[in-house]
């Protein structure tokens, strides 16, 4: 059995030898529930790693053992830490064909931890494996016996992810106004949407950005009935203690924790289509449930994928290019930095003309 014909499900993929798309598997262990996105190594698909990763809790990055680390390697490594990824598992994969030899390990690992002191990633952890015919994959290998480090599934399935969702900082972007208007329910007026991050109580006090207007939440609906508490990234609908002003795009924040409102943003971009992104270029900006035009005041620079250099000599980003861009927005956006909350820091770039997804942005300063 072809166990790589479980992920390269596209003909050209598998008449290629390499990943296109990013491809989404599932399973399951009595531990644990996992969802598998493969996504590219090549630059070509930079924009397809981009975007499996960006909702990633674990990165596993294969290396060849007989290789080593390329620029492949460090790219992808980049771009985990890049989009917040805090677990990074590096599996040197094929030691079946440099002999199982320790030393070349080592070779291997010591050249990836060089590359690592530029990454922002907490965890890493490296597991030699050879996939063939499983060694270190499932079971301890005893062709490895110089390893004594647990093999892959087991650290998957004992990494601690929990701790990594903002459970401090309530943020609760408003999706829809839900108003029945029936005789049943004549007064009711609920804000539908999903908890991004924070534990929102029935009865917490609850600020509405922009306005800044302070109320309460009175009752936390779904539809099995009222909760006492809701937790990222559950729906549920709140109702407030006072009859507001409240509407799509608004967001309910702790007044304690409050994010910034802003009009101007810098962000790191990964842009995604051929009509390159220049200074001057106008968008919209889609943040949570709320979307806003914006231009493009500068290019900071552009990212060399291949030394990881910043070149602030660029004048444009092509088609999976990453760089650092200044925008100013037509209206205010409640936003907190991409390295503090994934969900309020992150945003994408639209297309005015074609309404398509051109860009995709991480928040890394703002101001009024």
């Amino acid at each position: 059995m072809n166990l790589a014909l479980l992920t390269d499900g596209l003909r050209a993929e598998r008449e290629q030898g390499i990943t296109i798309d990013v491809a989404h598997r599932y399973f399951a262990t009595p531990r644990r529930r996992f969802v598998i996105a493969d996504t590219p190594g090549h630059v070509q698909y930079t924009r397809n790693m981009v975007t499996g990763a960006s909702t990633a809790d674990v990165a596993v990055i294969l290396i060849d053992a007989r290789k080593g680390v390329v620029e492949q390697t460090r790219r992808h490594a980049y771009i985990a830490s890049l989009v917040g990824i805090r677990h990074l598992v590096v599996c040197v994969n094929k030691m079946d064909l440099v002999g199982f030899d320790e030393a070349a390990y080592d070779a291997v690992t010591n050249d990836f931890r060089e590359t690592a002191t530029k990454l922002e990633i907490p965890d890493i952890t490296l597991i030699p494996v050879s996939a063939l015919n499983g060694d270190n994959v499932v079971d301890r290998s005893e062709n490895m016996s110089w390893y004594e480090g647990p093999p892959l599934l087991y650290h998957l399935e004992h990494v601690h992810v929990a701790s990594d969702r903002n459970l401090h900082d309530v943020r609760f972007p408003i999706q829809y106004v839900i108003r029945p208007m029936s005789d049943e329910h004549h007064d009711y007026r609920g804000y539908a949407g999903r908890v991004a991050s924070g534990v929102l109580h029935k009865g917490d006090d609850v600020v509405v950005l922009p306005a800044g207007l302070r109320t309460r939440v009175k009752t936390l609906d779904t539809f099995d009935g009222e909760l006492d508490q809701a937790f990222p990234p559950q729906p549920v609908t709140v109702l407030l203690e006072d009859d507001l002003d409240v509407s799509r795009g608004d967001m309910l924040v702790g007044p304690g924790d409050q994010p910034r409102t802003a009009r101007r943003l810098e962000a790191t971009i990964c842009w995604m289509t051929e009509q390159p992104l220049v200074p001057r270029g106008r968008y919209l900006v889609r943040h949570t449930t709320r979307e806003v035009k914006a231009i493009v005041d500068e290019l900071v620079h552009k990212i060399d994928v291949h030394t990881l250099e910043p070149d602030a000599d660029a004048a444009q980003l092509a088609l999976n290019d990453i760089g650092t861009v200044k925008l100013r927005l037509s209206g205010p956006l409640v936003v907190d930095d991409y390295r503090r909350n994934r969900e309020t820091g992150s945003f994408i770039l639209i297309d005015e003309a074609t309404s398509g997804t051109v860009g995709a942005g991480m928040i890394t300063g703002a101001d009024d």
